[in-house]
């Protein structure tokens, strides 16, 4: 009997539940350390810093509440799975015995669509899945199944993140980035005061355990901001040129990326067109309906790609 090594891969969703838990603990911590332990004193004072911590208090809970209704979505939405008996329309309509006059010349893997570029109708086969695949779309080993436009699996979320629930993602990155920031700029002044206090042999004027909580969420918050700043930038840099991690080392094989549209078409095959929703985790319903890219079965190409490869 054949072993299949990459089902000790689904081992890694025990893990995910983990940093679930994780991602919640350290909201916890950072929660009691800006609200609790520096934002609460200062709104009984009045004042100008009583104003200042009050703004602070609302920013943060604005961030907060956008911060987990996107992981939430993250963690929940499904990334896109390939129907059952999956097929391409060429395929489906050559298997209809529609009549097609082939030209001479090879068919190029794109045709023309009303978006005014071409969509690729040819489409692989996974093996393990026993099914259709279609472009742009890989098995993911540790959940055991194809993942529409899948661009990686996230420990974080215990999810795939593809075609439909990336928005979410990014969404959840810039959140938590601006999350991260906000708390690292508020526990600073604490966290310096902290060591000041300890060079010069002070009393401190908070308990031991408030001064630790306010030392661990300043570290913590710091290095995510840091981090996600890095992911930030990467993740953008792949939506303006419309390409997923998965992708990156195969588009550097070729001159022109076919799924280039431009920055602007890019941007939309991601967020959609509508701007009132792109800073939140919702996509509309007429996007699901026109932008073909969000459903994650079939995507418009570059038309001077077309050309190259029908010449």
């Amino acid at each position: 009997m054949a072993l299949n090594v990459f089902k000790f891969c689904s081992g890694l969703k025990v893990l995910g539940y983990v940093m679930i838990l994780l991602v919640l603990a350290i909201i916890a911590v950072s929660y009691y350390a800006v609200i609790v332990l520096v934002c609460g004193p200062y709104l009984l004072h009045g004042g100008f810093q009583s104003v200042l911590s009050f703004i602070g208090v609302i920013v943060f809970h604005v961030l907060l509440a956008l911060l987990l209704w996107s992981y939430f979505m993250v963690v929940f939405v499904d990334p896109g799975s390939v129907p059952e008996n999956w097929r391409a329309r060429l395929e489906e309509n050559l298997e209809a015995g529609c009549s097609i006059s082939l030209p001479e010349h090879p068919l190029p893997d794109t045709w023309p669509t009303s978006e005014g570029t071409a969509r690729r109708p040819t489409s692989g086969y996974c093996s393990r899945c026993q099914n259709g695949k279609p472009p742009r779309c890989h098995h993911c080993s540790v959940c055991q199944r194809c993942v529409l436009k899948m661009d990686h699996h996230c420990v974080w979320v215990v999810n795939c993140v593809g075609a439909r629930n990336y928005k979410f993602f990014l969404l959840f990155l810039l959140y938590t980035f601006l999350e991260t920031t906000m708390d690292t700029l508020v526990l600073l002044p604490h966290f310096a005061r902290f060591f000041g206090e300890a060079k010069n042999h002070s009393r401190y004027s908070s308990s031991p355990g408030e001064l630790a909580v306010t030392f661990l969420a300043f570290v913590i918050n710091l290095a995510f901001a840091l981090s996600l700043l890095c992911f930030l930038v990467m993740h953008a840099s792949l939506v303006l040129s419309n390409t997923t991690t998965i992708e990156v080392y195969e588009k550097k094989k070729v001159v022109r990326w076919k799924y280039d549209l431009g920055r602007k078409k890019n941007f939309e095959q991601v967020f959609g067109t509508k701007k009132a929703l792109w800073l939140l985790p919702l996509i509309a319903k007429e996007d699901l309906e026109n932008v073909h890219a969000l459903r994650g079965l079939d995507f418009p190409t570059r038309s001077d790609v077309e050309i190259s490869l029908s010449s």
